[in-house]
Formats: structure tokens, C-alpha cells, sequence
């Protein structure tokens, strides 16, 4: 995917007001009856560039991401946690409109009424991954999992100071280029983001090569996540902060 939008970290609490429709689908709640939520996941699929037409129930970005609502809901170790899928209005980005933002944003204000001001955890595939990062300059979003993230050259960072960002990618991708998710994970390391990647060898962007490795590897890093910010503590710390990636 390529690009040239532009949107800063000033630019995030203005998109609330943009007269969105609901963008939140929940999709499961992981054992309601264990107490109140200490912290939330929200998933976000991918998209296209362009696009201002409607997105329709059978979207195929969309369902890619089921299997992750589940591996994530799966690995959770206890009843304490929201799990969320985003729509969106569009299938596309749209430029400077970045129409996912201003629907991630009005996603977390309906996750904060249905659960409160609990701590968020971000998982977005491709534009999702891109919408995630964007989205990140909202104080309860703690996290981002970024799952070959589309990162044009030039992608805002300083807003991710202080947030966890952990960049999955295959080798194999022919659609969102792994070398500039990389090079965004190094900005945002020296930006002040606890920051690392890993480098899905023989995975592509479907994340259908190794599909198994995307799914526990996703699930498990969530749970962590989630189990250190639902207790109060900081998400893990990077373990290659601005080096090179990790592989699996």
C-alpha cells in the first residue's frame, strides 16, 4: 500500500467530533460474570487506500481478523478483559480524511461507556495496524500490536512516547513493505516508545504462510500485555529496543 496522508498526534482528539456512526462491534466478552473489566483489546482489520464505499458485512479484510478475536480471547488468563472488534465506515483510509482514525476514535469513546476508562490494547492488521499507531495518542491506549502495519515514510512517532509497540512482519509480505515497519519502530524507539519488532520468516501479508505462528504469537502477546497493565504495571519492556528485529 502507498500513501502521502498526513495526520498529527494534535489532529486525534479533534477526529471525535467527525459525526461518525458507531464504530464498535463488540464481539465477545471473556467471562462477564467474572467482574468489571481491567482492561479492553480492540482488533482492527485492514482496508485499502482509496475507498469511500461502505463496508459490507462479508468484508474479507475483516473476517481475516476472526481467527485473531478468537487466539487472543483464548490466551487471556482471565475473565477481566473486553474484547472488541472495530468497523468501519469505508473500506479505504482516504487520504488526509484517515476515515479509520476518526473510527478507532469513536470506538474507544463507546468501549469507555459500555466498560469505563480502562486500559486499552490496540491489535490492527495492515491500514488497521496503521489506524492503531494513529490512535495511539489516546491516553487509555496503552499498547499497540501492529501485524504487517502499513507505515508510509513519514508516519507520525512522537505521540507514541511512553506506549508499548510491538510490530509483527513477514518476510514474504508483497503488500505493506516490512523494511519501513521497521524503520518506524526504530523512530518511535527514539522517540521515547517502548519499542520492538519481529520478522515472520516465510510469512506474507494474509498472514495465511504460518498462519499458526501469527495466531499464538498474537494471542500470547496480548496476554501479557494485558495481564501487566489490568494489574497496574507497566506493559513489558521492549527486549530489542530500536535494534534489530526478533524473528519467529
Amino acid at each position: 500500500m502507498r500513501g502521502s496522508a498526513r495526520m498529527s498526534a494534535d489532529d486525534v482528539s479533534r477526529s471525535r467530533a467527525s459525526g461518525a456512526p458507531v464504530a464498535l462491534r463488540p464481539c465477545h466478552v471473556v467471562r462477564p460474570d467474572a467482574g468489571p473489566a481491567r482492561a479492553a483489546v480492540l482488533i482492527l482489520h485492514g482496508g485499502t487506500v482509496d475507498s469511500k464505499d461502505p463496508l459490507r458485512p462479508w468484508n474479507v479484510a475483516r473476517a481475516r481478523m476472526r481467527p485473531f478475536v478468537r487466539s487472543v480471547t483464548r490466551a487471556l488468563p482471565d475473565g477481566n478483559a473486553f474484547v472488541g472488534q472495530v468497523r468501519y465506515r469505508y473500506r479505504g483510509w482516504n487520504g488526509v480524511d484517515a476515515d479509520p482514525v476518526a473510527d478507532v476514535l469513536r470506538a474507544l469513546d463507546e468501549l469507555a461507556a459500555l466498560v469505563g476508562e480502562v486500559p486499552v490494547v490496540l491489535v490492527g492488521h495492515s491500514m488497521g495496524g496503521r489506524a492503531a499507531l494513529r490512535a495511539a495518542a489516546v491516553p487509555q491506549v496503552r499498547a499497540v500490536v501492529a501485524l504487517a502495519p502499513w507505515c508510509p515514510e513519514g508516519e507520525p512517532v512522537a505521540h507514541l512516547r511512553g506506549k508499548r509497540v510491538i510490530v509483527l512482519h513477514g518476510d514474504r509480505d508483497r503488500v505493506t513493505d516490512p523494511a519501513e515497519s521497521f524503520a518506524l519502530v526504530r523512530r518511535a524507539a527514539e522517540a521515547g516508545s517502548s519499542a520492538n519488532a519481529v520478522r515472520v520468516e516465510g510469512g506474507d501479508h494474509a498472514m495465511l504462510r504460518r498462519a499458526g505462528t501469527w495466531h499464538r504469537a498474537t494471542g500470547a502477546t496480548v496476554a501479557d500485555l494485558v495481564t501487566r497493565i489490568g494489574a497496574g504495571l507497566d506493559p513489558l519492556p521492549a527486549e530489542r529496543p530500536g535494534g534489530e528485529p526478533g524473528v519467529l
